[in-house]
């Protein structure tokens, strides 16, 4: 290949992979905004979040069906047992942690909830660590560090805090840990066959829809039924405004499912990685001008230091993988090489018992 022809696949390469960024920061940045908005005149989290988990269980069916229809082949269906047995957990925590991160809209800023959602990044390690996806190494400790203080710097004297809102924001973060690793455990067993995420989510939202749903009555159930957003509406437009509000959040959650899948199936998981990361330094900027977050400099400071912490797992993750492959080719080099002497020593070996016979003979 010429200098030009390596020239124009770079810049193909790279101007997907700065569409497909984009596609997904459309609806990651959009739906924390847009429920942010939501939350302001529908104070029913718990019920929007429901709306949404039925309408990414019918869009994620139907794009099941087409793919079907348009490769020929048959899509999965888990039958009851292994459906009960390994998706029940992942979707109870998965319920949950988008639940718990909507109600906090309702008491924090855009700002608090995005950096204090980045801490699901230490409880994703932890339960790595415990469900033995992830090794324990030393600069772990300094990823904690620096996220726990920046976290901490963030919120020290906080003109906008909200002790509700956070411990909401916080335990959702902490479920976020283990709902990552279960979901990484449930997409890398072969013989579930939902190595697609269209059809891990297919399959988790009926048990997620059923697991919010208690939650949604206990604690809005009996608010909802006597409203006027919804049941006791007095004018029919007021009614279908509402519910094409809410149509409008499970549009953009279950396109940013698909935007995450096909930027990490045109990509890697590296360059979701390194987006997200600028994609918070986006929302906080946003934040700050759009939404009137009120940011001190002790607060960037802290919110710097998180990133850090995040980009330092990165590119440590990234090393570690890379030296675990050279590893894993140089034990399939070292073994070939083993078989092939073996294999010329089974071969001389034979031919000297042939030469040896043939001495006995003659």
């Amino acid at each position: 290949m010429t200098h030009f022809d390596l020239y124009l696949s770079f810049t193909r390469k790279a101007s997907l992979t700065v569409l497909l960024v984009i596609f997904y920061y459309c609806f990651s940045i959009g739906i924390t905004f847009y429920n942010k908005w939501v939350m302001k005149r529908f104070h029913y989290p718990i019920f929007m979040t429901l709306v949404h988990l039925a309408m990414t269980f019918v869009f994620s069916g139907i794009s099941r069906t087409l793919v079907s229809w348009y490769t020929g082949k048959p899509h999965i269906c888990l039958s009851w047992k292994p459906y009960l047995k390994r998706v029940a957990a992942t979707a109870l925590v998965t319920a949950l942690d988008i639940g718990l991160s909507n109600w906090s809209f309702m008491f924090i800023t855009i700002s608090l909830y995005t950096m204090t959602k980045s801490t699901a990044v230490l409880f994703i390690l932890f339960f790595a660590i415990i469900f033995k996806l992830e090794k324990l190494r030393s600069w772990l400790l300094v990823v904690i560090v620096l996220i726990a203080g920046g976290l901490f710097m963030f919120t020290y004297k906080s003109t906008q805090f909200n002790i509700k809102g956070f411990i909401l924001v916080l335990i959702a973060s902490f479920l976020g840990g283990i709902r990552w690793t279960l979901t990484q455990i449930l997409t890398q067993k072969a013989d579930l066959g939902l190595q697609n995420p269209i059809d891990t989510m297919y399959h988790l939202q009926p048990l997620m829809f059923i697991g919010l749903f208690p939650l949604f009555v206990f604690n809005e159930g009996l608010s909802l039924s006597a409203s006027e957003k919804l049941f006791r509406y007095h004018e029919t437009s007021a009614l279908l405004n509402m519910l094409l509000v809410l149509a409008g959040g499970g549009f953009l959650a279950f396109g940013l499912c698909f935007s995450e899948f096909l930027l990490v199936a045109k990509t890697s998981s590296l360059t979701l990685s390194i987006a997200g990361i600028f994609k918070e330094i986006c929302v906080l900027v946003l934040a700050s001008h759009l939404m009137g977050d009120q940011l001190t400099l002790l607060n960037w400071l802290g919110f710097v230091m998180c990133l850090s912490g995040i980009s330092l797992h990165v590119a440590l993750k990234v090393t570690y993988s890379e030296d675990s492959s050279k590893d894993t080719r140089m034990e399939k080099l070292h073994d070939l090489a083993l078989t092939e002497v073996a294999t010329e020593l089974l071969l001389r070996n034979g031919q000297a018992n042939e030469s040896e016979e043939d001495e006995v003979v003659h």
